[in-house]
């Protein structure tokens, strides 16, 4: 009888704690999203979007400065959810001089466009599922963007690079930066589709 008392409580606990575990989670959750990586000197916020934070970034004027001249300041704050891999100033300033002048003249807002929407995929894809997507197709993942042209990821080291169309190649320095619209993975270079 002792036995079978004994027996039942440790079901019982146990079944508390795996209940409790849910919430324990949901509170593990929303205290790392408290932690957000700060991006070019910012803190960013899990509660605004995509735009609202990436104006905060001293290293991401460059990429703003292109979203508005793409005329996707509205797209980029709305519901989504969108997965952006957001170029630092020192990634723009890597491309031949005098592109991202050219590219952001009002007669070069298609080519701008295409070139900004290459570096949006979507959904909230997090680097976690980006490893699991690889860990599937040994070492290598593939995600479609908006642009409609596709974007690899392969493992390098601890972290991804990304591969776009013409075989370019860009690091994802910080991931996981939570937006309340999606995710921003900010990379060392310029996708080119």
């Amino acid at each position: 009888m002792r036995l079978r008392l004994t027996h039942t409580l440790m079901i019982a606990s146990a079944g508390l704690a795996f209940t409790a575990a849910p919430a324990a989670a949901k509170h593990h959750m929303a205290g790392h999203q408290m932690m957000n990586p700060m991006v070019g000197g910012a803190a960013m916020y899990p509660t605004k979007n995509i735009i609202e934070n990436a104006v905060n970034s001293k290293d991401h004027t460059t990429l703003v400065a292109a979203v508005k001249a793409a005329g996707l300041v509205e797209t980029l704050s709305g519901p989504g959810p969108f997965t952006v891999f957001a170029p630092t100033n020192a990634a723009f300033a890597k491309l031949p001089a005098g592109t991202v002048d050219t590219l952001v003249k009002p007669e070069n807002k298609a080519t701008l466009t295409n070139i900004l929407t290459y570096h949006v995929v979507p959904g909230r894809i997090t680097a976690g599922q980006i490893a699991a997507m690889a860990a599937k197709h040994r070492g290598t993942a593939s995600l479609t963007t908006v642009q409609g042209e596709k974007l690899m990821f392969r493992k390098v080291g601890n972290g991804f690079k990304v591969i776009d169309a013409k075989g370019g190649m860009a690091r994802i320095t910080i991931a996981n930066v939570m937006q309340s619209n999606g995710v921003i993975h900010v990379i060392d270079s310029v996708l080119m589709p």
